[in-house]
């Protein structure tokens, strides 16, 4: 098995300290080439769920608003298991030309949609032509790349998101108000293509190698999808027989799916790769439970203005990739006590984001407090992230990339699911917002501290 740092897999995590093995003009434009591909999909995402309330009013689609977030969800989930089988099978150049084409085709459908339910087809056709970048750039670090760089190139993956995060909202408000919600979508194509045009041409010297190939994971991505979504569905429902019912036929296509996607142990946390992507579940999860419900908390609670809202969960995401970067350039460090020390920094920063429920607490307050969670998903997401990707054997790279992105979109899909689930709740019935907030907090601050837990037995036993 080909492992890193050590060599043993999971134990260190090498970062780019000293001196560094330098780039050739090749690794340059396949390094610029997917942080713009990270780009293109940080700036699609945040830009369309900015447009996305405009577009509802104007095509009367408000019962189905949710839908067209959630598809594009499940279309990413399939995609990246596909994109990383298939990268595997013939390398990375074919996935990503057709993940860019997919792409493009749902933004002209979406732009050219006379109704809400095109929308819906056009977000889940860029939903499964953005799943394939992330386990393509995560298969390409480890293969084209020296492993005194991949830390670092992993933190220049982070950083794609740094700018649509903080101009993507602004632009994307500004064109819907100028010249339609329309341009928002039409707007993303030339840069699609233009980040096409640049990244496949390197990826074409990166063709499979040879390996033994098992049974195709597509079919088991398509029922975990489906599963995934009747579960998330069902804790929306409030007729608890529907509820009860969709929920467990949920979970009853899910696990078994989920099962095989991912390495074998990770229920139990198994000693090595089973536990590291057990990590990032939990990290993700833990991150979702308050990342998404603050501004909530900001416009119910405070009453505050949709800027300010965003605002006030900014500075996470800038901690995230400061993190990154942080962790990225320090000496080689060990992979356990690195997740750790981010586990507790997580847990801290939502600790401190509790009092946003309360309508004396001041904003910046909790602006300052989520940054401290930023700062711990950064310090444990690179060491996570280089330390399964030792465990990717020649030829079969794209597998554990998928697992590892497929880790964090479970994660985020089933802590959005029960966050939904207790906000829906109190919207129904007599519990309080705040209430339904406050467990959703709780319960996120009971993940990091399991993630502590978990994150000892990441390294493989000598």
């Amino acid at each position: 098995m080909a492992t890193g740092g050590t060599g043993l897999a999971g134990v260190t995590v090498a970062a780019g300290a000293g001196a560094r093995t330098p780039f050739s003009a090749e690794q340059r434009l396949l390094a610029t080439g997917l942080v713009l591909a990270v780009m293109l999909v940080a700036f699609e995402v945040t830009s369309v769920i900015t447009a996305l309330p405009t577009i509802t009013d104007q095509l009367g689609g408000d019962s189905l608003y949710g839908v067209s977030l959630s598809v594009y969800t499940l279309a990413n989930l399939v995609a990246l298991v596909a994109a990383g089988e298939m990268a595997d099978r013939r390398g990375p150049a074919l996935p990503f030309a057709l993940c860019i084409v997919t792409l493009v085709i749902g933004l002209v459908v979406a732009a050219m949609a006379p109704s809400m339910a095109w929308i819906v087809v056009g977000r889940a056709l860029q939903g499964a032509g953005a799943g394939g970048f992330s386990p393509i750039a995560y298969m390409l670090v480890k293969r084209a790349f020296p492993q005194d760089r991949q830390a670092m190139m992993y933190a220049y993956l982070s950083a794609g998101w740094v700018l649509p995060s903080l101009f993507a909202p602004l632009l994307a408000g500004w064109v819907t108000d100028a010249f339609g919600w329309e341009w928002v979508f039409l707007g993303l194509v030339p840069f699609a293509l233009a980040v096409g045009a640049l990244a496949v041409r390197p990826m074409l010297r990166y063709g499979p190698l040879p390996f033994d190939r098992v049974g195709s994971k597509i079919p088991a991505a398509v029922v975990a999808a489906i599963g995934v979504g009747m579960l998330v569905t069902g804790l929306q429902f409030a007729n608890p027989f529907l509820a009860v019912t969709t929920s467990l036929v949920g979970l009853a296509l899910s696990i078994p799916s989920l099962r095989r996607l991912l390495p074998a142990g990770i229920l139990t946390a198994q000693r090595g790769l089973p536990a590291i992507i057990a990590c990032r579940i939990i990290a993700t999860a833990a991150f979702l439970g308050a990342d998404s419900f603050i501004p909530l908390a900001a416009d119910r609670t405070h009453g505050s203005s949709p800027l300010v809202q965003g605002f006030v969960i900014i500075g996470a995401a800038l901690a995230w990739t400061a993190g990154q970067w942080i962790r990225a350039r320090r000496p080689p460090v060990r992979t356990a006590p690195a997740m750790r020390t981010g586990f507790l920094l997580l847990g801290l920063g939502l600790v401190l984001v509790v009092p946003v429920l309360w309508e004396w607490w001041p904003l910046w307050a909790t602006f300052v407090g989520w940054s401290v969670g930023g700062l711990g998903m950064g310090l444990l997401y690179n060491p996570a992230t280089v330390a399964a990707m030792s465990y990717a054997v020649d030829g079969r790279e794209g597998e554990v990339s998928s697992q590892v992105t497929l880790a964090d979109a479970v994660g985020f899909s089933l802590m959005g699911g029960v966050g939904g689930a207790t906000v829906a709740i109190a919207d129904r019935s007599t519990w309080s917002l705040t209430a339904a907030l406050g467990t959703n907090f709780a319960l996120a601050i009971g993940l990091s501290a399991l993630g502590v837990l978990a994150c000892r037995r990441v390294e493989s036993a000598r």
